[in-house]
């Protein structure tokens, strides 16, 4: 039986690291411009605790996301060995396209993918490439997109990326600001069969758009005085815990119901690392779904600590560590059940069920 399989994952973090302290020097203001007053050493440490994160990536000045997804491709490429005119489709999740330093402008045409795709030196016309605006779950949607496409048997080969640059997006002034990061992760797909029965057994996807579709959204700077016309990322973080932790792991379990595979046969899930006390509290409503009372820490690996929210790029550059065997504590045996799950603005649900 033929399955959509991931045969080779890249990925690129930035060098550039921001730890907690770093925000120390800052001004932060409410929704209302007005200045918090709470010490900058309590308001980090406050932070650390709810999120779990103590550092994250930033990119250098002269990178934008489609330079992130093309160092992610490229290694995504080699891992898999293929030729990369062979590829039928290349798709970038992003949210907010190629943003330079110092600048108010976002820049999506030509398309990221287009530019990933000349970055590459691929010149097959047709090698399709495209973007998807999905929010932060736009790599699991372009992964559940590509398994449509080859069960239409419209491709045989993909490349799938997910790439960011938030750090050209957020309000300074913003303490939400502390959560964010940038980064790129990505996967070559091929349809094919395998004596092993690997590849995805199962997808899930929903778009709840009725008040939800204001949880994140874009405004001006916190700053008093800010230029109105000047938008920033925002987002109303208790509805956006309160919806999450609603309906993924129910999301989760219908992808798992799907696949007629239980949550004990469950080895690794890769959700999307938004901060880590959303994440536990996600995964522990999941297992009570099925009646369990608790999970084992080596099911649930962790990225946010050190590289921050890094919206699309999350999940498809845990995944490559810890395929790579670089994620302490944590790898994949052939046969082993993984569940990748993500939650963003839309707000979109996604997940799909894969056997490695």
């Amino acid at each position: 039986m033929k399955r959509t399989t991931i045969i080779g994952s890249g990925s690129f973090v930035p060098e550039q690291i921001l730890s907690n302290s770093d925000f120390h020097s800052r001004l932060f203001y409410t929704a209302d411009s007005e200045l918090i007053e709470t010490p900058l050493e309590e308001i980090t440490r406050k932070f650390q605790q709810i999120t779990g994160i103590r550092n994250r990536r930033w990119a250098d000045d002269n990178m934008v996301t489609s330079d992130l997804a093309f160092f992610a491709a490229e290694r995504a490429i080699k891992d898999s060995g293929i030729d990369p005119e062979t590829l039928d489709q290349i798709i970038v999740a992003h949210n907010f396209g190629d943003v330079k330093t110092s600048t108010i402008q976002s820049e999506a045409v030509p398309s990221l993918a287009s530019r990933v795709k000349n970055k590459l030196g691929i010149k097959n016309p047709n090698s399709v490439a495209y973007d998807i605006l999905f929010g932060c779950p736009g790599w699991v949607q372009g992964v559940i997109q590509t398994e449509a496409f080859f069960k239409a048997g419209m491709a045989k080969r993909a490349l799938v990326v997910g790439s960011e640059t938030l750090s050209r997006v957020i309000d300074t002034y913003d303490r939400d600001s502390m959560l964010f990061s940038d980064g790129a992760g990505a996967t070559v797909l091929e349809y094919k069969d395998s004596e092993h029965d690997s590849g995805i057994l199962s997808t899930a996807a929903a778009t709840f758009a009725e008040e939800e579709v204001e949880y994140l959204f874009m405004e001006k700077s916190y700053k008093p005085d800010s230029d109105e016309r000047v938008r920033f990322m925002k987002m109303k973080g208790r509805k956006v815990y309160e919806f999450a932790l609603k309906y993924v792991p129910a999301a989760m379990k219908l992808c798992l119901d799907k696949a007629k595979v239980d949550i004990s046969d469950v080895k690794k899930i890769f959700i999307h690392q938004a901060n880590e006390k959303l994440d536990e509290a996600v995964i522990s409503r999941l297992y009570r779904l099925y009646g369990r009372r608790d999970y084992d820490n080596e099911v649930l690996p962790m990225s946010v600590h050190e590289w921050g929210n890094s919206s699309v790029a999350t999940v498809p550059t845990l995944y490559d560590v810890v395929n790579r065997g670089r994620k302490k504590g944590h790898k994949m045996e052939s046969g082993d059940i993984l569940l990748f799950a993500s939650v963003g603005a839309g707000m979109n649900i996604n997940a799909f069920c894969y056997r490695y």
